[in-house]
C-alpha cells in the first residue's frame, strides 16, 4: 500500500468525523432551534418532524405504573420521550427493546422513556406482560384504553407507534411517526442534545 494511501484513509475518516462532531455540536444547545434539531434527523430517525415544536404537552389523564391517575404534565422538570404502542402493533413491539436500551443508556433525573400502550382494557394485563418481556422490566407501564384516547389525540397521534419528545417545560421538541432505533448513534446523540 503506498504512503499516500496509508495516510489519506485515517485523514479522510478523521474529517468524517469532524464533520459530525461539528453538526452535533452545533445543534446541541439547549433548547436549539427547529433547524438544529432537524440537523439531527438521519439514519434510523431521518423521519424526525419538528414542525409542531413548542405544542404543549396533552393534559389528558391515563394510567401509571400503580393505576394511578397521570397526566404528561406530571412529568415537568424531565424531558421525556412518550411512546404511543400497542401489543396488536408489529412495528411497536420491534422497537420495544431499542426503547429500552435507550432508557437503560440515559435515563436519569432529566430524562424519561414513557411507554403508553393503548391496547383495550381486557388487554391490560398482557400488555403490562408483554412489556415487561420486551423491556426486561426497564420501562414503566402506562395505560390508557381506547375509550379514553384523549392523550392520544392530542398528542396527534394518528398512527402507531407514535413517540412524541418533550422538554423539561413540557414544549414538543419533535415526533416520529413509525418504527425508530431508539438505540441507535443517532437517537442517542438527539437525546444527548436536548439533554445539555
Amino acid at each position: 500500500m503506498s504512503r499516500l494511501v496509508r495516510f489519506a484513509i485515517p485523514a479522510l475518516v478523521l474529517v468524517g468525523l469532524a464533520g459530525v462532531s461539528l453538526t452535533l455540536l452545533q445543534a446541541t444547545s439547549k433548547g436549539g432551534s427547529k433547524d438544529e434539531i432537524a440537523n439531527l434527523a438521519t439514519g434510523s430517525i431521518a423521519a424526525l418532524d419538528v414542525s409542531n415544536r413548542g405544542e404543549p404537552v396533552s393534559t389528558a389523564a391515563f394510567d401509571g405504573p400503580d393505576g394511578e391517575t397521570v397526566t404528561l404534565s406530571d412529568f415537568e422538570g424531565r424531558n421525556i420521550l412518550v411512546n404511543f404502542w400497542a401489543t396488536w402493533c408489529g412495528p411497536c413491539e420491534r422497537e420495544m427493546p431499542s426503547l429500552a436500551a435507550l432508557q437503560t443508556a440515559r435515563g436519569d433525573e432529566d430524562f424519561q422513556v414513557v411507554a403508553i400502550s393503548i391496547d383495550a382494557e381486557e388487554d391490560r394485563d398482557y400488555a403490562r406482560k408483554r412489556l415487561q418481556e420486551l423491556t426486561g422490566g426497564v420501562i414503566d407501564f402506562y395505560f390508557v384504553p381506547p375509550e379514553r384516547w384523549d392523550v392520544v389525540y392530542e398528542s396527534g397521534a394518528r398512527g402507531f407507534p407514535t413517540t412524541v419528545i418533550y422538554d423539561e417545560t413540557g414544549a414538543e421538541i419533535a415526533r416520529l411517526a413509525g418504527e425508530a432505533a431508539w438505540d441507535s448513534y443517532e437517537a442517542i446523540a438527539l437525546i444527548d442534545a436536548i439533554k445539555d
